[in-house]
């Protein structure tokens, strides 16, 4: 079911998970897959010479709607003992575009690990996945310097979302990295 939803407006946030509890009741899977990344020269640029607005925009819409998303979510995947998958990327390990990135990434990883402290006694399971360079539309049309010859699909990531979910054992896998 499409919904349309700006991430980086918490009450069109709220009103989906409002929709999905009145339509569904429970929530089995959230995938925190938002994030923006802003036009402009952002590879090889030291960030005392990029724009204060790329934190901005890579922390409202990135890390801090993964916060949101989780906080609207949560009561329904406590009905289900469900999953929050959290995509982030190898640039929240090490250095990878520039610091924006970096931080943000390494902050969602820390989001995932903490979640998972609150939401393991209610076998729910929070995780951080670091999937390959995935073809998106901008990597696809060269807007972002991403070689595509080992890349992965969107579906490929999804595959391993939902066998995540599908194993009995998930939970021991909850408040950790994972690479797709």
């Amino acid at each position: 079911l499409p919904v349309r939803c700006d991430h980086g407006v918490d009450e069109d946030v709220q009103a989906l998970f409002a929709r999905v509890e009145s339509e569904q009741g429970r929530c089995d899977i959230l995938v925190n897959n938002v994030f923006a990344i802003p036009s402009g020269e952002l590879f090889g640029t030291a960030f005392w010479k990029q724009p204060i607005g790329f934190w901005d925009t890579m922390h409202r819409v990135g890390l801090r709607s993964h916060y949101v998303a989780s906080v609207y979510a949560a009561p329904l995947l406590l009905k289900s003992q469900g999953l929050i998958a959290n995509i982030s990327s190898f640039g929240g390990a090490s250095y990878q575009v520039n610091v924006a990135y970096g931080v943000g990434k390494a902050g969602v990883d820390r989001l995932a690990r903490d979640m998972a402290r609150d939401l393991e006694p209610h076998g729910v399971c929070s995780v951080a996945l670091y999937p390959g360079v995935v073809r998106t539309e901008r990597v696809l049309g060269g807007e972002l310097p991403f070689s595509t010859e080992v890349s992965e699909s969107p579906e490929f990531t999804g595959r391993a979302i939902a066998a995540l979910f599908a194993d009995p054992k998930r939970m021991d896998k909850t408040g950790c990295v994972h690479v797709v």
